[in-house]
């Protein structure tokens, strides 16, 4: 086994930090419900409508940084290895079977991930941005914003509360499901993903590859065709260099 550092900085700070504002905004949500009482009602209210707030900020920058690099294509649903990702979840998983997908760079999720977190971020969060905010604003005044009953408006809401609850749970089930009990949580953390022997060259391969792809179209107008080789393949040799030194960690167990 090999550590590859597979998770930017910014790509945790994002995760975690979705994470607790989810979590506050579940516990809060289920206190104003009446569900539960960890704190008083306006407490509750308070740290609710803050939380809502602070994950709408985070909403905005994590947009501009799966945009601005490319990372939203991880989300794009594919039918490839589907079968073989639910035999692996079903059956597989408590047989010790090999997992059925490697993560890579440019897909660091299965199959079964990108259907569930595309559906998390295109219809169950834009969902709750829109009752939550329909909530705070409704009869408000100043935006003269009025709807004749919230019921409907609940109703969304709070099925959209139980579906992230939902998947919260199996999402932290699943994280002990790496090579061992704690190897997903740790890689979250650090950024360093445990992998096979085997499957350090195709990533160090990948990462070389998608260098060469982004210096190309910058250099191409400035250089000539023996200087832009020159330079895609001094580039890469850099690259891969730094790859190895830095992002690999040789440390068998």
């Amino acid at each position: 086994m090999k550590k590859v550092y597979l998770y930017k900085k910014f790509e945790r700070f994002w995760h975690w930090g979705q994470s607790l504002l989810i979590f506050a905004l579940l516990i809060t949500g289920f206190d104003i419900h009446g569900t539960t009482h960890f704190f008083e009602y306006s407490q509750a209210m308070a740290i609710h409508n803050i939380s809502a707030w602070a994950f709408l900020v985070l909403i905005v920058f994590a947009i501009f940084w799966h945009v601005t690099t490319d990372e939203w294509k991880q989300y794009l649903p594919t039918a490839k290895n589907m079968k073989a990702q639910l035999d692996y979840y079903l059956v597989g998983i408590f047989a010790h079977a090999p997992h059925p997908v490697k993560k890579r760079t440019l897909s660091k999720l299965n199959p079964l991930q990108r259907i569930t977190y595309f559906a998390l971020k295109i219809v169950i969060i834009p969902t709750m941005v829109i009752t939550g905010l329909m909530y705070m604003y409704f009869n408000y005044p100043i935006l003269e914003f009025e709807i004749e009953s919230l019921e409907t408006v609940a109703i969304i809401h709070t099925m959209g509360a139980y579906l992230l609850l939902t998947f919260l749970i199996i999402h932290l089930y699943l994280i002990t499901t790496g090579h061992t009990l704690t190897s997903n949580l740790k890689a979250m953390i650090t950024g360093w993903e445990v992998v096979d022997d085997e499957d350090v060259k195709d990533i160090v391969e990948e990462a070389v590859e998608v260098t060469g792809l982004k210096i190309r179209p910058i250099s191409r107008t400035r250089q000539s065709h023996e200087e832009l080789e020159e330079l895609v393949l001094n580039a890469l040799h850099e690259t891969e260099t730094k790859v190895k030194n830095k992002k690999l960690k040789g440390q068998k167990k």
